[in-house]
């Protein structure tokens, strides 16, 4: 049964478009960020805070949910709401998918992860230890991705890799260390030098469509 006119707007679980404080000139039109779920969204405001802090607020006031990985959802409300407008749509590569899944126009631009998904760029042992307040010399983590993770330069073994497994609820590191993940407070405790490129990329794409400079290092002991 077709949907009503409008229902792809109302179907969407928030649309805010922003205007973004810039001082460049060319970086005045609105902005939307969209993602695929409330969880992308929390762990892209914990990268945030490390690499665009002055920028956090804006991003979430700027976010679509997608509701699973919908290229063509995003393109759509861009075309009824955002024309005019800059976006990001931020997708998961997932089984194979390609890397441009759908078209690019004038003001929206895709980026796909090369890895499989958005939780691939959480799994940083110092991180998730800092975020769960464990000891530095605490080595569970490393013994279990050595276990379970592909080689750091097997590229084409991590694009295969399921990390929602590994992180979620009933995931072999959960299960190793008696405890759920707080995944985006895992993103936060990453530092910047601990960040795959793939996320400096986007990072670096958000930038200039916000007209937002890159941030002074943030120092920190945690």
């Amino acid at each position: 049964m077709p949907k009503p006119e409008g229902a792809l707007q109302s179907a969407l679980l928030e649309s805010t478009l922003l205007q973004p404080r810039s001082a460049s000139s060319e970086s005045t039109s609105p902005f939307t960020l969209y993602v695929e779920g409330p969880r992308d969204r929390s762990i892209l405001r914990g990268w945030a805070h490390r690499l665009m802090p002055s920028h956090v607020r804006s991003l979430l006031r700027a976010s679509v949910i997608l509701g699973g990985r919908r290229p063509a959802r995003a393109l759509d409300h861009f075309r009824e709401v955002a024309a005019g407008g800059r976006a990001v749509c931020v997708l998961d590569r997932d089984d194979g998918a390609p890397i441009l899944p759908c078209p690019s126009e004038g003001g929206i631009e895709f980026f796909t992860w090369s890895r499989r998904h958005i939780e691939s760029y959480l799994l940083v042992p110092a991180a998730i230890r800092r975020a769960l307040g464990l000891a530095e010399d605490d080595r569970r983590i490393e013994r279990l991705f050595e276990r379970e993770l592909p080689a750091a330069h097997d590229e084409g073994a991590w694009t295969r890799l399921d990390a929602k497994r590994v992180l979620g609820p009933k995931g072999a590191l959960p299960r190793a260390l008696g405890r759920p993940l707080p995944l985006a407070r895992i993103a936060r405790a990453t530092r910047e030098s601990e960040l795959h490129g793939d996320v400096h990329a986007l990072f670096s794409s958000l930038r200039l469509q916000l007209g937002a400079s890159h941030p002074a290092p943030i120092v920190s002991s945690r």
